[in-house]
């Protein structure tokens, strides 16, 4: 059951992220990244991180894409053709599939080798809870938790104040 699980998940996955790239319409592609971000919810699932699949839906699938629909929304995207022919996506999508592949293709090296440790089924839930995750959280990693909440609130006021700059150009062209 968890193989099948797994390959429907991935396939879902695949799917979501392909129609995502290929799809002209913004807005569209920002809903196949929310579908995407879902699928990711499921090899959390897998994974026996509950706190993490849950987490992801709420935070990445229901807070920021919210964010970035209004950011499409308000910016307007019509300038799409300007946008393609100064950044040629297709070449960064390229360079990051390559990267990632490389690191999956080292760790399974290391993972071979004998290099990563080796970790015991108790260690391995204990990782997913919610305790150890709250734990590096706000211990370890509270700086780098910190500047995101920074940067996520920068770019909330940044979305309101090009909205409001459109509102009065459009108010003074009238």
């Amino acid at each position: 059951m968890e193989t099948f699980f797994f390959v429907f998940v991935a396939t879902f996955a695949i799917g979501t992220a392909l129609a995502m790239v290929l799809s002209k319409n913004t807005v569209n592609s920002a809903l196949f990244l929310i579908m995407h971000m879902l699928s990711v919810s499921g090899f959390y699932l897998t994974l026996n991180a509950q706190f993490l699949a849950v987490i992801q839906i709420l935070v990445y699938a229901g807070a920021i894409m919210v964010l970035f629909l209004f950011v499409i929304m308000v910016l307007n995207m019509d300038e799409d053709e300007q946008i393609v022919t100064r950044v040629n996506f297709k070449q960064i999508f390229a360079l990051v599939i390559t990267l990632v592949v490389f690191a999956q293709l080292l760790y399974i090296a290391g993972d071979y080798s004998g290099i990563l440790p080796d970790l015991s089924q108790q260690e391995m839930i204990a990782v997913g809870t919610v305790e150890a995750i709250g734990d590096e959280l706000f211990t370890t990693f509270l700086l780098p938790f910190e500047a995101t909440a920074i940067l996520l609130t920068a770019a909330v006021v940044g979305a309101m104040l090009l909205a409001q700059k459109n509102v009065n150009v459009e108010d003074e062209e009238e």
